[in-house]
């Protein structure tokens, strides 16, 4: 049975550099798969792009967990799955789908990654990267400008309207359901290189016996 890691946190938190820095600090023999929850919102393209835009793609209803919560439990169990890919400028999913083959590690990271009970029981560590709101607005506007084609006001509109208060309602209270609370994202280099440690512990512990099936 593999190490499964779920990582939440607020919107330019510094999740997904702490899930790809405990990739690299991994020993080559040491498989890790990613698993970005963003990967699975709904499929939008049915609606005129004026529909899309007014989504509030920060609530859990935006979020597949059905589809979610069985292919973790797929890949926990050994079996490679078809993970979709999400086009975020045009709010919808790719007809292709993204391979992602059974590892050692599993990193689950997104910011309603706790929000689930039967999602957070298949997590054997998790994380809350508490990072300030300052920052991690800075942060997703150069991501959405860069990244993903916004305007600013586009931006700054969704923030006030949806981002912000919806991370006060769901995310900031899954804060409860972490076993370590991680201050400054990925550039708290002190806080990753002991997650880094306490895995490989945990690896060097379970190799070879066998876990309960969750």
């Amino acid at each position: 049975m593999p190490l499964v890691i779920g990582i939440a946190g607020g919107t330019g938190s510094g999740k997904s550099t702490i899930a790809h820095n405990i990739k690299a600090a991994m020993a080559p023999q040491e498989t890790v798969a990613i698993i970005e929850m963003d990967s699975y919102y709904k499929d939008f393209s049915r609606l005129s792009p004026e529909e899309r835009e007014n989504l509030n793609y920060d609530h859990p209803d935006m979020i597949d967990f059905d589809l979610f919560h069985r292919q973790l439990r797929s890949l926990i169990a050994g079996e490679a799955i078809d993970k979709p890919i999400y086009d975020f400028v045009r709010h919808g999913r790719r007809a292709e789908v993204d391979r992602v083959e059974p590892a050692d590690i599993i990193v689950v990271e997104g910011i309603l990654t706790f929000h689930r009970k039967e999602i957070r029981d298949l997590f054997d560590i998790k994380i809350f990267v508490d990072t300030d709101p300052d920052i991690r607005v800075f942060r997703r506007i150069r991501r959405d400008i860069e990244l993903r084609g916004r305007k600013f006001e586009q931006i700054r509109k969704q923030y006030y309207e949806t981002v912000k208060p919806m991370h006060a309602q769901f995310v900031e209270p899954s804060k409860k359901w972490a076993d370590l609370v991680l201050p400054e994202g990925g550039e708290n280099v002190v806080a990753i290189d002991m997650i880094v440690a306490t895995v490989r512990e945990w690896l060097r512990e379970h190799r070879g016996n066998n876990r309960a099936v969750r």
